[in-house]
Protein backbone atom coordinates (compact mmCIF):
# COMPACT_ATOMS: atom_id res chain seq x y z
CA UNK A 1 0.00 0.00 0.00
CA UNK A 2 2.53 2.72 0.90
CA UNK A 3 4.53 2.02 -2.75
CA UNK A 4 1.23 2.47 -4.20
CA UNK A 5 0.68 5.72 -2.57
CA UNK A 6 3.78 7.52 -2.93
CA UNK A 7 4.09 6.27 -6.22
CA UNK A 8 0.33 7.32 -7.13
CA UNK A 9 1.35 10.87 -5.63
CA UNK A 10 4.82 10.57 -7.96
CA UNK A 11 2.61 10.39 -10.31
CA UNK A 12 0.06 13.13 -10.10
CA UNK A 13 3.14 15.20 -9.88
CA UNK A 14 4.45 14.65 -13.12
CA UNK A 15 1.22 14.87 -14.71
CA UNK A 16 0.66 18.69 -12.84
CA UNK A 17 4.55 19.62 -13.97
CA UNK A 18 3.21 21.70 -17.25
CA UNK A 19 0.69 23.38 -15.16
CA UNK A 20 0.95 27.14 -15.54
CA UNK A 21 -0.39 28.99 -12.57
CA UNK A 22 -0.06 32.43 -14.13
CA UNK A 23 -1.66 31.15 -17.09
CA UNK A 24 -5.36 30.56 -15.60
CA UNK A 25 -4.80 28.06 -12.24
CA UNK A 26 -4.03 24.58 -11.99
CA UNK A 27 -6.19 24.60 -15.51
CA UNK A 28 -3.66 26.34 -17.49
CA UNK A 29 -6.59 27.80 -19.47
CA UNK A 30 -4.15 30.17 -21.19
CA UNK A 31 -1.89 27.41 -21.92
CA UNK A 32 -0.91 27.60 -25.96
CA UNK A 33 -0.32 24.04 -27.10
CA UNK A 34 1.05 25.00 -30.78
CA UNK A 35 4.55 23.34 -31.10
CA UNK A 36 5.19 19.20 -30.59
CA UNK A 37 7.06 19.77 -27.08
CA UNK A 38 3.94 21.34 -25.96
CA UNK A 39 2.32 18.75 -26.92
CA UNK A 40 3.35 15.80 -26.06
CA UNK A 41 4.17 17.40 -22.65
CA UNK A 42 0.01 17.73 -22.41
CA UNK A 43 -0.47 14.24 -23.50
CA UNK A 44 1.96 13.32 -20.71
CA UNK A 45 0.25 15.37 -18.43
CA UNK A 46 -3.59 13.77 -19.65
CA UNK A 47 -2.32 10.09 -19.48
CA UNK A 48 -1.00 10.15 -16.31
CA UNK A 49 -3.36 12.75 -14.91
CA UNK A 50 -6.29 9.87 -14.34
CA UNK A 51 -4.17 9.05 -11.05
CA UNK A 52 -5.43 12.48 -9.13
CA UNK A 53 -8.78 11.28 -10.01
CA UNK A 54 -8.73 8.59 -7.48
CA UNK A 55 -8.45 11.38 -4.48
CA UNK A 56 -11.37 13.46 -5.53
CA UNK A 57 -9.39 16.70 -5.43
CA UNK A 58 -11.48 20.18 -4.82
CA UNK A 59 -10.32 22.88 -6.47
CA UNK A 60 -8.51 24.58 -3.73
CA UNK A 61 -6.72 20.96 -3.26
CA UNK A 62 -5.45 21.07 -6.38
CA UNK A 63 -4.08 24.62 -6.63
CA UNK A 64 -2.15 23.90 -3.40
CA UNK A 65 -1.03 20.73 -4.97
CA UNK A 66 0.26 22.93 -7.88
CA UNK A 67 1.68 24.87 -5.99
CA UNK A 68 3.91 23.05 -3.96
CA UNK A 69 4.99 21.18 -7.23
CA UNK A 70 6.39 24.73 -9.06
CA UNK A 71 7.76 26.02 -5.76
CA UNK A 72 10.21 23.23 -5.63
CA UNK A 73 10.28 22.95 -9.38
CA UNK A 74 11.74 26.34 -8.98
CA UNK A 75 13.90 26.00 -6.16
CA UNK A 76 11.54 29.19 -4.41
CA UNK A 77 11.95 28.78 -0.33
CA UNK A 78 8.32 26.17 0.87
CA UNK A 79 5.50 28.03 2.35
CA UNK A 80 4.97 25.54 5.21
CA UNK A 81 7.34 22.92 7.02
CA UNK A 82 7.61 20.87 4.71
CA UNK A 83 8.99 18.24 7.05
CA UNK A 84 6.18 18.43 8.96
CA UNK A 85 3.87 17.57 6.85
CA UNK A 86 5.53 14.64 5.21
CA UNK A 87 4.85 12.27 7.65
CA UNK A 88 0.60 13.33 6.96
CA UNK A 89 0.78 12.14 3.08
CA UNK A 90 0.00 8.58 3.54
CA UNK A 91 -2.88 8.78 5.55
CA UNK A 92 -4.50 11.76 3.41
CA UNK A 93 -4.12 9.32 0.28
CA UNK A 94 -5.40 6.39 1.76
CA UNK A 95 -8.41 7.63 3.18
CA UNK A 96 -9.10 9.52 -0.08
CA UNK A 97 -8.52 6.36 -2.03
CA UNK A 98 -10.77 4.44 0.51
CA UNK A 99 -13.86 6.82 0.35
CA UNK A 100 -13.30 6.53 -3.41
CA UNK A 101 -13.04 2.85 -3.74
CA UNK A 102 -16.65 2.76 -1.09
CA UNK A 103 -17.75 5.06 -3.60
CA UNK A 104 -17.47 2.83 -6.70
CA UNK A 105 -18.64 -0.45 -4.94
CA UNK A 106 -21.95 1.51 -4.06
CA UNK A 107 -22.23 2.67 -7.66
CA UNK A 108 -21.37 -0.69 -8.75
CA UNK A 109 -23.63 -2.53 -6.99
CA UNK A 110 -26.67 -0.16 -8.22
CA UNK A 111 -25.68 -1.32 -11.63
CA UNK A 112 -25.37 -4.99 -10.70
CA UNK A 113 -28.97 -4.67 -9.28
CA UNK A 114 -30.10 -2.97 -12.22
CA UNK A 115 -28.59 -5.70 -14.57
CA UNK A 116 -30.52 -8.46 -12.91
CA UNK A 117 -33.28 -6.67 -13.80
CA UNK A 118 -32.69 -7.78 -17.57
CA UNK A 119 -34.11 -10.84 -18.93
CA UNK A 120 -32.18 -14.00 -19.10
CA UNK A 121 -29.82 -12.03 -16.18
CA UNK A 122 -28.61 -14.31 -13.18
CA UNK A 123 -26.43 -13.81 -10.21
CA UNK A 124 -24.36 -16.70 -8.69
CA UNK A 125 -24.15 -17.37 -4.83
CA UNK A 126 -20.44 -15.73 -5.09
CA UNK A 127 -22.32 -12.73 -5.90
CA UNK A 128 -21.19 -13.02 -9.77
CA UNK A 129 -24.12 -11.49 -12.08
CA UNK A 130 -23.97 -12.99 -15.53
CA UNK A 131 -26.21 -13.47 -19.08
CA UNK A 132 -25.47 -15.88 -21.32
CA UNK A 133 -25.65 -13.75 -24.49
CA UNK A 134 -25.20 -17.17 -27.02
CA UNK A 135 -25.34 -20.49 -26.36
CA UNK A 136 -21.87 -22.54 -26.53
CA UNK A 137 -22.17 -25.31 -28.70
CA UNK A 138 -18.63 -27.23 -27.33
CA UNK A 139 -17.27 -28.18 -23.59
CA UNK A 140 -17.25 -26.44 -20.77
CA UNK A 141 -13.48 -25.42 -19.09
CA UNK A 142 -12.69 -26.49 -15.61
CA UNK A 143 -10.82 -24.08 -13.72
CA UNK A 144 -7.82 -25.77 -14.11
CA UNK A 145 -8.23 -25.38 -18.00
CA UNK A 146 -6.29 -22.73 -20.30
CA UNK A 147 -8.51 -21.14 -22.62
CA UNK A 148 -8.86 -18.76 -25.50
CA UNK A 149 -11.19 -16.20 -25.80
CA UNK A 150 -12.01 -12.70 -27.12
CA UNK A 151 -13.36 -10.18 -24.72
CA UNK A 152 -14.21 -6.76 -24.18
CA UNK A 153 -13.67 -4.77 -20.52
CA UNK A 154 -15.51 -1.75 -19.20
CA UNK A 155 -16.24 -0.41 -16.11
CA UNK A 156 -19.82 0.96 -15.35
CA UNK A 157 -19.58 4.04 -17.24
CA UNK A 158 -18.58 2.34 -20.32
CA UNK A 159 -14.59 3.42 -20.21
CA UNK A 160 -13.08 0.78 -21.83
CA UNK A 161 -10.08 -0.75 -19.89
CA UNK A 162 -9.00 -3.72 -21.82
CA UNK A 163 -10.04 -5.47 -25.20
CA UNK A 164 -8.55 -8.27 -27.24
CA UNK A 165 -11.38 -7.48 -29.14
CA UNK A 166 -9.53 -3.79 -30.35
CA UNK A 167 -6.66 -5.53 -30.46
CA UNK A 168 -8.04 -7.78 -33.06
CA UNK A 169 -5.90 -10.53 -31.10
CA UNK A 170 -7.43 -13.32 -28.82
CA UNK A 171 -6.30 -14.04 -25.41
CA UNK A 172 -4.74 -17.07 -23.96
CA UNK A 173 -4.60 -18.18 -20.03
CA UNK A 174 -5.16 -20.40 -17.32
CA UNK A 175 -8.73 -19.74 -15.86
CA UNK A 176 -7.05 -20.71 -12.59
CA UNK A 177 -4.89 -17.43 -12.64
CA UNK A 178 -6.99 -14.64 -13.49
CA UNK A 179 -9.52 -12.96 -11.34
CA UNK A 180 -12.39 -15.28 -9.63
CA UNK A 181 -14.89 -13.90 -11.22
CA UNK A 182 -13.58 -14.66 -14.74
CA UNK A 183 -12.54 -18.14 -13.29
CA UNK A 184 -16.46 -18.60 -12.12
CA UNK A 185 -18.42 -16.92 -15.11
CA UNK A 186 -15.89 -19.20 -18.29
CA UNK A 187 -17.28 -21.92 -16.47
CA UNK A 188 -21.00 -21.17 -17.22
CA UNK A 189 -20.76 -21.54 -21.19
CA UNK A 190 -19.34 -24.46 -23.51
CA UNK A 191 -16.99 -23.26 -26.16
CA UNK A 192 -18.56 -21.45 -28.71
CA UNK A 193 -20.81 -19.40 -26.45
CA UNK A 194 -20.62 -15.30 -24.94
CA UNK A 195 -21.66 -14.19 -21.86
CA UNK A 196 -21.70 -11.33 -20.43
CA UNK A 197 -20.03 -10.93 -17.08
CA UNK A 198 -21.22 -8.30 -13.94
CA UNK A 199 -18.57 -8.70 -11.68
CA UNK A 200 -18.73 -6.86 -7.90
CA UNK A 201 -14.66 -5.85 -6.74
CA UNK A 202 -14.83 -8.55 -4.66
CA UNK A 203 -14.12 -10.46 -7.58
CA UNK A 204 -12.38 -8.54 -9.29
CA UNK A 205 -9.61 -6.33 -8.35
CA UNK A 206 -10.87 -5.38 -5.02
CA UNK A 207 -10.21 -2.03 -2.75
CA UNK A 208 -7.21 -1.17 -4.32
CA UNK A 209 -7.70 -1.80 -8.08
CA UNK A 210 -5.19 -2.34 -10.99
CA UNK A 211 -3.88 0.33 -13.39
CA UNK A 212 -6.96 1.91 -15.33
CA UNK A 213 -9.34 0.06 -13.09
CA UNK A 214 -9.86 2.32 -9.54
CA UNK A 215 -10.41 0.13 -6.05
CA UNK A 216 -13.33 -0.61 -5.36
CA UNK A 217 -14.79 -1.23 -9.21
CA UNK A 218 -17.33 -3.26 -10.49
CA UNK A 219 -16.60 -4.41 -13.95
CA UNK A 220 -18.27 -5.27 -16.94
CA UNK A 221 -17.17 -8.35 -19.61
CA UNK A 222 -18.60 -9.79 -22.66
CA UNK A 223 -16.67 -13.04 -23.09
CA UNK A 224 -16.90 -15.11 -25.99
CA UNK A 225 -14.97 -18.59 -25.56
CA UNK A 226 -13.45 -19.95 -28.55
CA UNK A 227 -11.60 -22.97 -27.13
CA UNK A 228 -10.05 -25.16 -24.21
CA UNK A 229 -6.06 -24.98 -25.41
CA UNK A 230 -5.38 -28.87 -25.95
CA UNK A 231 -1.56 -28.92 -23.59
CA UNK A 232 -0.38 -31.55 -26.17
CA UNK A 233 -1.70 -29.53 -29.32
CA UNK A 234 -0.11 -26.13 -28.11
CA UNK A 235 3.19 -28.00 -27.16
CA UNK A 236 3.34 -29.27 -30.71
CA UNK A 237 2.76 -25.80 -32.12
CA UNK A 238 5.65 -24.70 -30.05
CA UNK A 239 8.00 -26.88 -31.25
CA UNK A 240 7.07 -25.99 -34.77
CA UNK A 241 7.45 -22.48 -34.49
CA UNK A 242 10.88 -22.94 -32.23
CA UNK A 243 12.20 -24.92 -35.52
CA UNK A 244 10.38 -22.69 -37.89
CA UNK A 245 12.46 -19.91 -36.17
CA UNK A 246 15.45 -22.00 -35.94
CA UNK A 247 15.39 -22.79 -40.02
CA UNK A 248 15.17 -19.03 -40.82
CA UNK A 249 17.73 -17.90 -38.54
CA UNK A 250 19.95 -20.69 -39.98
CA UNK A 251 19.19 -19.48 -43.76
CA UNK A 252 19.61 -16.11 -42.95
CA UNK A 253 23.74 -16.70 -41.70
CA UNK A 254 24.38 -19.06 -44.45
CA UNK A 255 23.10 -16.54 -46.96
CA UNK A 256 25.23 -13.59 -44.84
CA UNK A 257 28.21 -15.81 -45.14
CA UNK A 258 27.95 -16.64 -49.19
CA UNK A 259 27.39 -12.30 -49.38
CA UNK A 260 30.42 -11.70 -47.66
CA UNK A 261 33.05 -12.28 -49.76
CA UNK A 262 30.79 -10.50 -52.76
CA UNK A 263 30.98 -7.41 -50.21
CA UNK A 264 34.71 -7.62 -49.83
CA UNK A 265 35.34 -7.48 -53.64
CA UNK A 266 33.27 -4.85 -53.78
CA UNK A 267 35.67 -2.50 -51.25
CA UNK A 268 38.75 -3.70 -53.01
Amino acid sequence: MKKTIFGLMTISALALTGCNQKGGGYGGKNVKLKDDNSKVFYTMGNMLGGNIARLDLNESELNSLVAGLADAARKNKARVDVNKHRGKIQQLVAGRMEKAAEKQKVEGKKHLEAFLKEKGAKKTESGLAYKVLKEGTGKKPAATDKVEVHYHGTLIDGTVFDSSVERKKPAKFPLNRVIKGWTEGLQLVGVGGKLRLVIPPELGYGPRGAGKIPGGATLVFDVELLSIVDPVQEKKEMEEAMKKAKKAATAKNEAAKKAAPAKKAEKK
